[in-house]
């Protein structure tokens, strides 16, 4: 195949792929962009190096620049620079992904080169952009229940292969190659809808609320403690709500990332608040914040919980956001880039222990805004005892764009995998709350104060992708290399 149709498959592939996101969310349009690409890496067999790689790049760049639009909220430089990050990835991907489709049993191989290259860029440079994986499509299709069986990269090897399957039943020149294609896709999704979902080990029930007390205008415009005070308003709508018998009296109350951006530790009008609004409601307060950290120039993203008594344990956000929450290289940047120092006049110090926050009489595995889409944050969180989990978030600085509907839809799937349900706080949006099988239980209006509360079943059970998911993605990674290796070599010996 010639670069003049292979550079132009490779860019309506990408495209088709990013339409498997919101705002678009076209069902299984990913696989079929997958299966594109697929069909463009095995007609490059014989293609130059450098044309492989560009059609890589032309496909990230592709799918990549559509799905995290968004990014633009940041700034357009973070956005540019993220896409083009993710492209070079891509472009590796794409020799990869053409030296393994050589092989017998090409699918497999590539599957399983797939999953190397997601969680390549999940893990690299810094700490990753795990966004855009071909698992996070399975969501309200019958492959989701795969999540609990396999975690998400076996979900994406699944749907890689079914990607493979529908290339094969469009390339086939045999009957019987028709057939085993469509028995294969027809057995994966068969076995998907039979697949066992909801809570694992049920352990009881608890009342839980969450709060969205919403931002007072648009992002960075509005004053130190102005969160704090909507939050603090709509807490105390929901104790006379409680009292007038309206709501039921929660066991723990949710607030979401960044509801103070005062610390309470050193503010006394701020705590005094909390643990007034504590003692009238009657239960502990997972309060999101920024806190100040150990030097005048570096704070904390962290979840506190707050009882009668005082602060109890926290959870300190792990995965932060280069040139969001913190700016690598500064000294060299601060001077080419001066909003820099204007926007993000403080670096956020990352944590090191996992989330599992003992809240009341029960445990829940708090993770702030994108530690949700890192399979080792939530895996170490809930093997620490969580019984529900908890994505406190703050996508004010998103309004308008996919973002958040991307992310709940990460939360949703997580539901499936640990097998608990998952109460996302959100300071305007989304707040929600998702059953153990992925379902939407309540949604709270955007861009508004609001209050969600349920009777929420705990898990004290594990599910199989908790046990063997990271083992799987190790040994698919693995797989990847070694396909990668083994169509080189074949290709060289064809030579």
């Amino acid at each position: 195949m010639p670069a003049r149709v292979a550079w132009p498959l490779a860019l309506l592939c990408g495209v088709v792929c990013s339409l498997g996101f919101d705002p678009v969310a076209v069902p299984y349009a990913m696989v079929v962009g997958v299966a594109g690409l697929t069909f463009v890496a095995r007609r490059l067999a014989d293609a130059r190096k450098r044309v492989v790689l560009a059609t890589g790049a032309i496909f990230g760049l592709a799918f990549m620049g559509p799905l995290i639009w968004w990014m633009n909220a940041v700034s357009n430089g973070a956005y540019v620079g993220l896409v083009l990050a993710e492209t070079v990835f891509f472009a590796v991907i794409m020799l990869a992904l053409r030296a393994a489709v050589r092989l017998p049993w090409w699918p497999l191989w590539g599957a399983a080169v797939w999953v190397l290259g997601e969680s390549a860029r999940g893990s690299i440079p810094f700490s990753g952009f795990p966004w855009g994986r071909l698992a996070h499509t399975a969501i309200d299709t019958p492959f989701a229940s795969y999540a609990r069986l396999l975690g998400m990269p076996g979900t994406t090897a699944v749907l890689f292969l079914v990607a493979a399957m529908l290339l094969a039943l469009a390339t086939a020149h045999t009957w019987r190659a028709r057939v085993l294609s469509v028995g294969v896709v027809a057995a994966l999704a068969v076995l998907g809808t039979l697949l066992p979902t909801g809570v694992a080990g049920p352990a009881g029930t608890r009342q839980v609320a969450l709060v969205q007390g919403d931002v007072p205008g648009v992002f960075l415009t509005w004053e130190r403690g102005e969160i704090f005070d909507l939050h603090v308003r709509e807490t105390e709508r929901l104790v006379d709500r409680i009292q007038q018998g309206e709501v039921p009296q929660p066991d723990a109350l949710l607030w979401p990332e960044n509801a103070t951006d005062v610390d309470p530790f050193h503010d006394a009008r701020v705590r005094d608040g909390i643990e007034s609004l504590v003692a009238e409601l009657g239960a502990p307060i997972l309060v999101g914040g920024i806190f100040d950290g150990p030097t005048v120039d570096t704070a904390y993203n962290a979840g506190v919980v707050w009882e009668e008594d005082g602060p109890g344990e926290r959870y300190v956000k792990r995965m932060l956001v280069p040139y969001g929450e913190y700016v690598p290289f500064r000294r060299a940047l601060g001077g080419i880039v001066p909003r820099f120092d204007r926007d993000i006049p403080r670096d956020m110090l990352p944590g090191k222990g996992d989330g599992a926050l003992r809240i009341g009489d029960f445990t829940v595995g708090d993770t702030i805004c994108w530690d949700i889409a890192y399979d080792g944050i939530v895996r170490e969180t809930v093997n620490a005892g969580a019984q529900m989990l908890v994505v406190q978030t703050s996508n004010a600085s998103f309004t308008g764009t996919a973002q958040p509907d991307q992310q709940w839809n990460i939360s949703r799937l997580r539901a499936i995998e640990t097998g608990r349900w998952v109460l996302v706080p959100s300071t305007n949006g989304i707040s929600g709350i998702a059953d153990a099988s992925g379902r939407e239980v309540a949604r709270a209006p955007l861009h508004e104060p609001a209050t969600l509360s349920a009777d929420v079943p705990l898990a004290g059970g594990s599910t199989p992708a908790l046990r063997i998911s990271g083992w799987l993605e190790l040994l698919l990674g693995t797989l990847g290399v070694v396909g990668w290796w083994g169509g080189f070599r074949r290709a060289k010996g064809v030579r």
